[in-house]
């Protein structure tokens, strides 16, 4: 899908209006942002970080995880799900109802129109996270940045498989569920659904005939490779939405530049934060 051109990114100081935790390690944190709320897309991200202190100096990116709404429909907060693996994460955690965070966005490039028909959403590890939005916005269920899909645009559909190490660490599964997009999850150890690589689901699904229009990958890199590979041989349509690791989130520091296959069939360094984080799966060059 044709990803759309972000609004212009705005840096500001908001009120955390929830931060729980909602998994092992995993936390949903709520921001009090109207503005923000209005205008981000499904797919893009903001910069997040404590509005004190110099540990860390720079925001961490997290996708949009979901817009909530006023009584009178008003976009009023913005939500983002992250999982504790470092010092920014680690201080973000330690945030309370009322504290303040620096945040940046929106940044990068949100997803296009709805593909129609059947779609797939493959998520390892905390990849699930730009697919709750996009997934409601696609069905039809919500608008977002003023945009929204009628019945004759929108999926039919919308199944998300999801992997994770554990059950433990699986988060957000009865808000998938409460959107209307079925789940199906893979563990590596076995504690909870299949037991085995997550994209094992979408080969199981194609086996038994089950063709989705579209597929859209979020997750690590090795993840993403062995989906592309499935959704190549099958002629399926995909996109990814690369988490590479963004230090400043808008193309100075080129500390997240990915490969991605020209149309004369070179490959040439692309900011994932600037020209992504979405791109076309036949596009993305893995090693």
């Amino acid at each position: 899908m044709d990803a759309l051109a972000p609004p212009c990114a705005g840096q500001r100081t908001v009120r955390v209006l929830e931060n729980r935790r909602i998994a092992r390690d995993t936390y949903l944190m709520r921001l009090d942002d109207p503005e923000m709320a209005a205008t981000i897309r499904p797919g893009q991200f903001l910069m997040v970080r404590p509005e004190t202190g110099s540990d860390p100096l720079l925001g961490r990116p997290f996708a949009v995880y979901d817009v909530t709404w006023d009584e009178c429909g008003t976009p009023v907060a913005v939500e983002i799900v992250y999982l504790v693996l470092g010092a920014g994460t680690a201080a973000l955690a330690r945030q309370r109802h009322g504290d303040r965070v620096r945040i940046w966005g929106p940044l990068g490039n949100g997803f296009g129109a709805p593909p129609g028909g059947d779609v797939v959403f493959v998520a390892g590890g905390i990849g699930q996270t730009p697919f709750l939005a996009l997934g409601r916005w696609w069905l039809g269920a919500a608008s977002y940045a003023g945009e929204s899909f009628a019945d004759a645009s929108r999926c039919s559909s919308a199944t998300l498989f999801y992997g994770a190490r554990d059950a433990s660490y699986l988060a957000g599964l009865d808000d998938f569920r409460a959107a209307g997009i079925h789940v199906e999850v893979a563990t590596d150890n076995g504690t909870a659904g299949h037991h085995g690589y997550v994209t094992d689901l979408l080969t199981s699904r194609l086996e038994r005939g089950g063709r989705p229009s579209h597929v859209v990958g979020c997750g690590p890199v090795p993840m993403l490779k062995a989906l592309t590979k499935v959704v190549t041989r099958e002629g399926i349509s995909c996109d990814l939405s690369l988490e590479n690791h963004m230090a400043c989130g808008f193309g100075a520091c080129f500390s997240c530049v990915t490969p991605i296959r020209q149309e004369d069939g070179t490959s040439d360094l692309r900011r994932v934060c600037v020209e992504g984080p979405i791109f076309d799966a036949k596009d993305v060059v893995f090693s």
